[in-house]
């Protein structure tokens, strides 16, 4: 089996967890039954050992493969054509609420000719590491992994089916106007399942549907580029857990920022930068219920204490801690990438930038959402105060460099962004807080950046202390009022930046052999959130044609459906995990406000 690129695939999802599908009919990643469970499917990281759940014609030869979303859904099509016939793939997750649980709908039908397709249902549990037990009842198979946590899925069928090797299969014919449906699902002992009351397809199919459509109806956003938004605020939702309103940087872990090198990480986890921004994309498009409950989650979090600091870098879905780092030594990898990695080192590092962001977001909720607890507030006062006296820590930064760590220029700015918003959170609200202190270390924070970070022959801010290069993350630096887009000391930075780090309308995060050591070797690709950040700055420095042109330039980038993954390499492929949140957050942002002032400028 030949494993599809990874801007080849789409995703579904219930809001519990997500699966991968491929342009050939094959959902090839899938986690279950929660994003950060072990995978269920992983052929993208290893064709022989990681299962699959493949349906397509029976011989492949002579079909051209196409792919789209139902406008404005998450449901998926993907279609078969050639001169005998043409199929189509209709995929989606119900939605637990409707009355559903962890269940996948793949309905295929033949809309014109006649074809004889193939089902290949392959699940490898734990990661490819358990072994199953595979039993056949009638049109039904039940899988059940010997691993430790027993996990069973069973698979409906409405076409005869064969167990071989422990996979089921199938081959059956259509001709126009006949479908066939497989409803693969959680099974748990006593628990009736609504996939085996009569017309559950065609039902689940319209709820489903119906669901997408008016959640998208809720957004705010009218804007020039409504498409691109409602895609990225539908792939966020997908990334969203709908038990404990977390969200995840991505469904994936292991794909490569660099095929064949050892960038490989775990992103299926919530980071509290992640966290922030999102909050930011969801009250701008006029999603409150969905932000409310992840400030909700952010606030567990606030209550909690760390050896190192008041948070940790990131979270499991349920907020627990435990996140240890470990090797897959028996999957090949994404193109033989590798290795690959489950869980996540950065939740024991220092990152600083993660309290500036979090209070940034807190600050804006309060102002527009609704009013924080004075519970919340105390807590808040006990990160700011730990922010006064730690702030001059060098860290592992806001890319989480392993290299050793750093001064780095943006968490000194968002370290000067939890004390500001504190300050005036404290002011809006005449909460108590010791706001003496605050403006003192405010202010000291302020002259730090720019009489230490500014480097006079650079002519820019340096990414960190001593530095004599720059880094792309200091582009939210207007964006976070510390900086006047029109101010020279910008417009220079700005300079520099686009000399050292943007190809046309493609931004590289930093220059990993003369910036900061970030403990890997090999390279990586452009930043496809960065090229985002680069648009709105220019928009806000009034450069709105550039702006524009920069904007749509990256739109350019999205895969067929799109959809983006957290870098592009040299050929525009896409590189690292895949949805990646922060680059549809960016989109979000940098439409947002590029299309509000193209309107107060009475742009077309």
């Amino acid at each position: 089996m030949n494993t599809q690129p990874i801007e080849n695939h789409g995703i579904i999802g219930d809001l519990h967890t997500a699966a991968l599908v491929s342009m050939d009919g094959s959902i090839d990643f899938m986690c279950f039954p929660r994003f950060d469970s072990p995978t269920l499917f992983a052929a993208l990281l290893d064709p022989a050992k990681g299962g699959h759940f493949k349906i397509g014609p029976a011989v492949a030869d002579g079909f051209r493969n196409k792919q789209l979303y139902f406008p404005d859904t998450n449901m998926l099509l993907t279609r078969f054509l050639s001169d005998d016939g043409v199929a189509e793939i209709s995929d989606f997750m119900p939605i637990e609420h409707l009355g559903h649980f962890h269940d996948l709908v793949r309905r295929v039908k033949v809309v014109r000719g006649e074809l004889t397709l193939r089902m290949h249902c392959a699940p490898r549990f734990d990661y490819g590491r358990a072994k199953h037990t595979v039993e056949k009842r009638g049109q039904e198979v039940l899988f059940v992994s010997q691993g430790r946590d027993g996990t069973a899925v069973r698979l409906r069928a409405s076409v005869p089916v064969r167990i071989i090797d422990g996979d089921a299969m199938a081959e059956f014919k259509l001709c126009a106007g006949e479908s066939a449906s497989f409803i693969l699902e959680e099974a748990k002992p006593g628990q009736e399942s609504p996939a085996a009351q009569s017309h559950y397809t065609a039902e689940s199919f319209k709820q489903t549907m119906n669901f997408w459509l008016q959640w998208v109806g809720r957004s705010h956003y009218r804007g020039r580029w409504r498409e691109m938004v409602n895609r990225s605020a539908l792939t966020l939702k997908l990334l969203t857990s709908q038990q404990f309103g977390s969200v995840i940087a991505a469904p994936t872990f292991g794909l490569p920022e660099e095929i064949g090198g050892a960038r490989n990480w775990d992103y299926r986890y919530t980071w509290i930068r992640d966290a922030s921004f999102t909050l930011h994309a969801l009250m701008r498009l006029g999603y409150t219920g969905e932000a409310t409950a992840f400030m909700n989650w952010i606030e567990e979090r606030c209550r909690e204490k760390t050896p190192s600091g008041p948070l940790q870098v990131v979270y499991r879905l349920d907020g627990s801690r435990d996140l240890p780092e470990k090797n897959l030594p028996h999957l090949a990898g994404y193109q033989n990438s590798r290795p690959v990695r489950i869980g996540n080192g950065a939740a024991d590092q220092l990152q600083l930038d993660i309290y500036g962001e979090l209070l940034d977001s807190v600050y804006i909720y309060n102002k527009h959402n609704g009013p924080v607890s004075y519970d919340f507030w105390m807590n808040l006062v006990r990160i700011v105060n730990w922010v006064c006296t730690h702030w001059q820590r060098p860290d592992e930064g806001v890319w989480e460099v392993r290299g050793g760590r750093r001064e780095f220029l943006y968490s000194r700015v968002l370290c000067w962004v939890a004390v500001d918003r504190g300050i005036r959170i404290a002011q809006q609200r005449s909460f108590p807080a010791p706001l003496d202190r605050w403006l003192r270390i405010r202010d000291k924070i302020y002259q730090d950046i720019y009489r230490k970070f500014w480097n006079p022959r650079l002519r820019a801010f340096a990414q960190f202390k001593g530095a004599r290069t720059v880094d792309a993350s200091s582009l939210l630096m207007p964006m976070l009022n510390i900086i006047s887009p029109s101010d020279p000391r910008w417009c220079s930075h700005l300079a520099t930046v686009e000399k050292a780090l943007v190809e046309d309308s493609l931004v590289y995060r930093y220059n990993t052999v003369s910036g900061a050591k970030d403990g890997m070797s090999g390279r990586e690709g452009t930043f496809s959130m960065c090229s985002f950040w680069y648009a709105e700055c220019l928009a806000l420095g009034e450069n709105l044609k550039q702006a524009r042109f920069i904007f749509e330039k990256a739109l350019g980038y999205a895969n067929h459906l799109g959809l983006y993954s957290e870098e592009l390499g040299m050929r525009g492929e896409q590189l690292g995990n895949f949805p990646q949140a922060f680059t549809h957050l960016a989109l979000i942002s940098a439409a947002c406000n590029l299309d509000w002032q193209l309107s107060e400028k009475h742009e077309d």
